[in-house]
């Protein structure tokens, strides 16, 4: 049984880890095509190959998530691995919910709030401060710094090229986005395909097949670069159309500076504070800063008020979903 239940969450893991891909292909690759600086199939091919380097970059956001979320010490190792299948179950559930309205919501909290709510429901102890120190306060500060750090690059730029050609500038910056979209598909690799790194390592952790020591095992490093590599591959048309036309329309300078603030904010989560942020937050946020420099009613804030509102219900949403789920299969395979 416990063998199965590894096997299980494993293979749930890896499938939302490829929804995840193409759940969030859009917050690399929107942009870019939406300003025609990459062609669909061309933005896919690149974001899919970033989407894998960025993958093996580090370590440093799955242990968070494996470690700094729900307690499994001392916990049998069948409950434990019951509330990370749970825990899968309600993120996926929300993802694919989210992706039929094309609601770019975060798969980053969705499987956190996957996690809390199975954890509650299985009487696990959730680290309350943890969650609050590098959930929270990133999912709250993130996007403000987003759209601030996107509005003032945005104002620079104009400012930079006041006298230029637009012609010329726009052709400049098609080419400029090639190598921000890249970036930002790095970033994405880098933050989203650790949290299935994380899991599945949470879940090898309860059951002995790992060690804190040794740290994530190569095989579930590849699994999950693999996995997240196909889904963004696979494409996500309906968000897409939500972040490159339906928040505002993009030229290429506003989409080249709305992908590089968002890969920064990426990195310096990933690398120095070692915090799960949501990648579409972060995105969203930048192209609605950029899309202020034109003027505030130029951003489609209807449209924006439908997304902050799957933003808020994200966790929770996920976490009732978990935690029935924990409910119904707890008697079962307990």
């Amino acid at each position: 049984m416990e063998f199965a239940l590894v096997v299980l969450v494993v293979a749930l893991a890896l499938s939302f880890d490829y929804t995840n891909g193409f759940h969030d292909a859009a917050n690399a690759i929107a942009t870019s095509v939406s300003t025609r600086a990459l062609t669909p199939r061309a933005a896919l091919i690149m974001a899919a190959v970033m989407n894998f380097a960025g993958a093996l970059l580090g370590t440093e956001v799955a242990e968070t998530i494996a470690t700094s979320i729900v307690d499994l010490n001392g916990v049998n190792p069948h409950q434990a691995l019951i509330v990370v299948l749970c825990a899968l179950v309600g993120a996926i559930v929300w993802n694919l919910i989210t992706w039929w309205f094309g609601l770019p919501s975060s798969s980053t909290h969705a499987l956190i709030g996957g996690l809390v709510g199975a954890g509650l429901a299985g009487g696990l102890m959730i680290y309350g401060q943890a969650i609050v120190d590098k959930v929270v306060l990133p999912m709250v500060f993130s996007p403000l710094v987003g759209f601030g750090l996107a509005f003032i690059a945005m104002v620079g730029l104009l400012w930079a090229f006041r006298r230029a050609a637009p012609s010329k500038t726009t052709r400049r910056f098609r080419l400029a986005q090639t190598v921000s979209a890249a970036a930002m598909a790095l970033g994405h690799g880098l933050q989203d395909a650790q949290k299935t790194m994380g899991v599945i390592f949470m879940a090898l952790l309860t059951v002995g097949w790992a060690s804190p020591e040794e740290g994530i095992p190569l095989w579930v490093k590849l699994a999950a670069a693999a996995a997240i590599s196909a889904g963004t591959y696979s494409g996500g048309w309906r968000i897409m159309r939500t972040l490159g036309r339906k928040i505002i329309e993009l030229d290429p300078a506003r989409g080249f500076v709305a992908e590089s603030v968002s890969a920064i904010v990426l990195y310096v989560n990933a690398f120095a504070l070692h915090a799960p942020v949501s990648t579409t937050h972060t995105i969203t946020s930048a192209i609605m800063g950029v899309g202020a420099t034109k003027r505030l009613s130029a951003v489609r804030w209807g449209v924006a008020k439908n997304i902050g509102i799957a933003w808020v219900l994200t966790i929770p949403a996920a976490a009732l979903v978990a935690a029935i789920m924990y409910w119904i299969l707890s008697p079962i395979l307990l």
